[in-house]
């Protein structure tokens, strides 16, 4: 039945008022003299987040300004000047949004120095297991909507809660024909092609869009690269005058590389690229990197930055497919519905050389929301939203037998390659031949009172997530606005072992839980120019591993601590948005408390407090922007641990003139106490600037850069990445109306930049991630 509801719940709103609204804003523009609307037409060139509107997480088509929250909204030709093209870059524009690399790979948003979630279209994405997953395309998106804190009531119960972005799809045209085709090559062999075309099937009823974009990237990594292909489809059909309904398919196949940086991170090779070399040695001889290996340093070395931990002989694919329906009904003058429904199904496959697996045999997540908006008067509206997901993961994984700090990454390939002895083999369960993952349970054979197996994220789990929210929005007089908003989540989660030991009964567990959240917020309009606002939400949340699945911990039970996540958010801030002018601005103090997934499985309080601000000024012909953030994160009286103490824990103190190893060994699991230390990885304050100046009406020239300010890359603070810098520059030049050609050179100056490799600091004695050298890439853009 539930399935049924799934499927067949598809009911919703086209907002008369909005109607109602365009056409007098037609009227409107039918009386302005013509001089006039031609002077707005040059002086906007959509580069500005002023006059973008928010659909979504508090309501639809709700301008910045009216939003008490911090948030960033990315319009499709803000995309396109600020070449975005991961997730990372968006730091280019939105303050505090600073990421780890996510092993090359990120899939999920870094926002107030944590991992935020990833939605589109209102509806949560299956994304990675703590930010490392599958790379995202925005080969199907039109606008980036980021905003600071934990989702609001309306979005439901999620996982990660520093912040969120929301992607908005493309949507189907009903009324004219256009498409337009772009070509790029860079650097490294990267080539790029995208075509997106729409058109009315039936005109001002029906209309498509198809958008394929396919990227063949090498790398300037070693044996590194990707090659991934999107298919996007929309349609756009208008019932009658009252309902709109927008559905759109997404096929996503790509092959990438998990790129684990450079190990033995040590202040040398953060300021000078020195390397120190000497593989790694077992207790009993073996120079298979293993936990405990210690090295006897033989040297120091400048490496090359494009020698990583990689292997030609790594398989790593990913294939998924996406829908989603979203329906929207007049139902009369004061009431309006929308509808929401996403499935996505998802594969992947990893099998590394350094014994890391993991393969998602299946994922399947299926989601409803139905929204209904009642306005009882001018002054006061209600939403009342009914929310059901269901998410069921098949999955294996091994990362049991890891060790990056052994390996000598100037010798052989050898030297990075894990075969499993048969002690370890005996500790696992054999998937396929000669792949090894660990069972979804421990298990003790012999008797002896301990378990036999190594355990990871392996799981065969279901979970169905039921919601029911409430929010409140009143105006109260011409100048102040109030929200509250109130949501109880309901979660049935069952998990098994899918391939328990031989002989052995297969454990599994069930458990229910009931989650609450809610927000007040408040807007106060000091004048035509400014608007201050309040926020604050309570979110109990969920602590999930793969593809957001639920594994089997301690006593083979899911532990009750994964529905434990307790995250708090105060804000306060101010928005500058004047009408007649060309400029904005806001600036927000934020104070946060919210918990971190560990590697292991735990949950980890973390608070931060700090200050952000962005501006925009946008008038032909000029472009300008800039960000500042400042965060003060740290544990909130909470343990932490890390994959070594120290990179000086990896080598004996043999060579003292290079280093003053401790010979603990490494890797060697480090846990440590309850404090209130800074947390690692995140820089304490960064700035953002961006610009454009058109030079002709076909000429135009542009620049970006990034300063972070200096921080620790481990718990202990015995390494830092300095004060760093990025530099980029652009121009492009249209040879007609149609047909642009843009040359991006980015890191101009060919900085030596690092970041960590890992959010939360897991790995931070153990790695880190040297970012990218000077390089180009030209574009050929062709509108029809």
């Amino acid at each position: 039945m539930k399935h049924a509801y799934l499927a067949l719940s598809l009911a919703t709103i086209l907002n008369t008022p909005l109607v109602a609204f365009a056409a007098e804003k037609t009227q409107v523009k039918d009386s302005i003299e013509h001089i006039e609307v031609a002077g707005q037409v040059i002086n906007s060139q959509g580069l500005s987040v002023k006059n973008e509107t928010i659909d979504g997480p508090f309501g639809d088509n709700l301008a910045l300004q009216d939003i008490a929250r911090s948030v960033t909204p990315i319009s499709s030709e803000l995309i396109e000047q600020l070449n975005i093209t991961t997730l990372q870059d968006v730091l280019a524009v939105s303050p505090n949004t600073y990421s780890a690399s996510g092993f090359g790979a990120p899939s999920l948003p870094t926002i107030r120095g944590q991992l935020g979630e990833l939605f589109q279209d209102g509806t949560r994405r299956q994304a990675g297991n703590n930010g490392f997953g599958v790379p995202l395309s925005f080969n199907s998106v039109e606008q980036i909507d980021v905003v600071k804190g934990a989702p609001p009531v309306l979005f439901g119960s999620s996982q990660r809660n520093g912040g969120f972005v929301n992607l908005q799809s493309k949507v189907a045209s009903t009324d004219e024909s256009k498409g337009k085709a772009s070509l790029s090559a860079g650097r490294w062999d990267q080539y790029s092609a995208q075509i997106d075309y729409t058109a009315p099937i039936i005109k001002d009823k029906v209309g498509f869009r198809v958008s394929y974009e396919h990227l063949d990237h090498g790398s300037y990594y070693d044996y590194s690269g990707t090659k991934s292909d999107s298919l996007f489809a929309a349609l756009r059909i208008l019932p009658d005058d009252k309902s709109t309904w927008d559905i759109n398919f997404e096929l996503y196949q790509v092959e990438f590389t998990d790129n684990a940086g450079i190990n033995r991170p040590t202040q040398a090779l953060i300021d000078d690229g020195l390397y120190i070399t000497g593989q790694g040695v077992q207790a009993n001889g073996s120079t298979v990197p293993a936990a405990g290996s210690i090295v006897s340093p033989t040297g120091q070395v400048n490496i090359d930055r494009s020698t990583v931990l990689t292997d030609p002989d790594n398989q790593n694919e990913a294939t998924t497919y996406l829908i989603h329906s979203i329906y929207k009904r007049e139902l009369s003058a004061n009431a309006s519905l929308k509808n929401i429904t996403y499935f996505q199904h998802l594969q992947r496959e990893e099998i590394a050389q350094n014994s890391f697996v993991e393969i998602i045999d299946g994922a399947d997540t299926a989601q409803n929301r139905t929204e209904l908006t009642y306005s009882w008067n001018d002054e006061q509206q209600t939403i009342f939203a009914f929310d059901v997901r269901y998410n069921k993961v098949l999955g294996y994984s091994q990362f049991t037998t890891e060790a990056d700090s052994p390996i000598d990454l100037t010798g052989p390939l050898s030297n990075r390659r894990i075969p499993l002895t048969d002690a370890q083999k005996a500790r696992l369960v054999e998937l396929r031949p000669g792949v090894f993952v660990s069972p979804g349970a421990q298990y003790d054979i012999d008797n002896d009172g301990s378990g036999d197996f190594n355990l990871s994220d392996t799981t065969d789990s279901r979970s169905w997530q039921t919601g029911f929210a409430i929010q409140q929005d009143s105006d109260w007089t011409d100048k102040l606005h109030t929200s509250l908003g109130y949501r109880v989540d309901y979660y049935d989660v069952e998990a098994r072992d899918p391939i328990a030991p031989q002989g052995q009964t297969a454990a599994s567990d069930s458990i229910n839980d009931t989650l609450q959240s809610g927000q007040v917020s408040f807007n106060y309009k000091l004048n035509a120019d400014f608007t201050g606002y309040g926020a604050a939400s309570y979110n109990e949340a969920t602590s999930n591993s793969m593809a957001g699945g639920n594994v089997l911990g301690g006593g083979n039970v899911i532990s009750a601590q994964n529905f434990a996540t307790e995250n708090t958010l105060v804000e306060f801030g101010l928005k500058y948005a004047p009408i007649d002018s060309d400029w904005y601005a806001d600036g927000a103090v934020f104070s946060q408390r919210r918990s971190l997934r560990n590697r292991d499985g735990s949950n980890t309080g973390i608070r931060t407090t700090g200050f952000e601000s962005q501006v925009f000024y946008d008038a032909y012909p000029y472009w300008l922007s800039a960000g500042y953030s400042y965060i003060d994160a740290r544990y909130d009286n909470s343990a932490s641990s890390q994959d070594s103490a120290q990179v000086a824990d990896a080598f004996d103190n043999s060579r003292p003139d290079i280093i003053a190893g401790t010979g603990v060994g490494a890797p060697s699991f480090t846990p440590f106490a309850p404090s209130n230390s800074q947390v690692q990885g995140i820089p304490e304050q960064s700035f953002s600037f961006n610009g454009n100046y058109s030079i002709t009406s076909k000429w135009q020239t542009g620049f970006s850069g990034l300063y972070t300010k200096s921080y620790p890359l481990d718990f202990l603070q015995t390494v830092k990445i300095r004060d760093q810098y990025t530099l980029n520059v652009n121009t492009s030049y249209a040879f007609t109306p149609s047909t642009k050609l843009r040359l991006d050179v980015n890191n101009i100056t060919n900085q030596k930049n690092w970041r960590p490799v890992f959010e939360g600091g897991y790995f931070g004695a153990t790695l880190a991630f040297p970012e990218l050298p000077i390089n180009a890439k030209l574009t050929l853009t062709h509108k029809f």
